[in-house]
């Protein structure tokens, strides 16, 4: 089984350490392929750089299915950019990391909170938690004013800020937590252990439903909205 993991930012370090956890959580026969767009937003942080990243999500499914194709697709960012889209390109899997993390939460808890890096992210957040039905099981969403590229220095005080978010998640009655962006995946043992509740990485969750859905033979619907689009635009 092929995943092809899509991290829709310009940041090889960041599709790197990714890649490392999506691999950690797939079987030893699934492969994990991460790939990143040449051009684009460094990082995720705006209504901007989302439009960007969708792009760079279709850009790089086209590519990847001229290629061959993959048998699922994963999205590794916690806005799931382009995810209609490309589920509009294949009838494989396609997965956001938000969807599926929102939906691990609820199978291990009654509440979730979400942590995530900015506050002006929280709005796309909140989107998502309505759009995927979690309004009453999302008690809490907050940011640790992080931007998302100093996840990747070990030497910041990122760690530790979203660990005291974590408790405070607890301590307003969440029984699990989501963590907001990709980046964090490597953060997620750590802060479970810490928190003492379940954390709940996206991209472990995302890589676990596209293989469980390949197994079962679980496709994308084609026969209305995730139809073929009629004019395919070129790579």
């Amino acid at each position: 089984m092929r995943i092809t993991l899509i991290n829709p930012n310009t940041s090889r370090a960041m599709t790197a350490k990714i890649a490392a956890a999506a691999r950690e959580a797939a079987g030893p026969d699934v492969v994990i392929d991460a790939v990143c767009p040449e051009t684009g937003a460094a990082a995720i942080e705006s209504h901007v750089d989302e439009v960007l990243a969708a792009a760079a999500v279709v850009d790089l499914v086209q590519q990847d299915q001229q290629a061959g194709g993959s048998d699922a697709y994963v999205i590794a960012c916690f806005g799931d950019p382009g995810l209609d889209a490309a589920r509009e390109l294949v009838d494989v899997p396609v997965i956001g990391i938000a969807e599926a993390a929102m939906h691990a939460a609820t199978l291990a808890g009654r509440t979730f909170a979400v942590v995530t890096t900015l506050s002006r992210t929280l709005g796309r957040a909140r989107d998502l938690v309505a759009r995927y039905g979690m309004r009453d099981a999302a008690v809490w969403l907050t940011a640790a004013e992080i931007p998302v590229l100093e996840l990747e220095d070990t030497g910041s005080e990122a760690a530790a800020s979203i660990a005291r978010l974590c408790h405070e998640a607890v301590r307003r009655e969440a029984d699990v937590i989501v963590l907001g962006c990709a980046g964090m995946a490597d953060l997620c043992c750590m802060l479970t252990a810490t928190a003492g509740v379940p954390v709940v990485d996206g991209v472990a969750s995302a890589v676990g439903l596209a293989t469980a859905m390949v197994r079962m033979g679980l496709k994308t619907s084609k026969r209305s909205e995730y139809a073929s689009p009629p004019r395919l635009v070129a790579v």
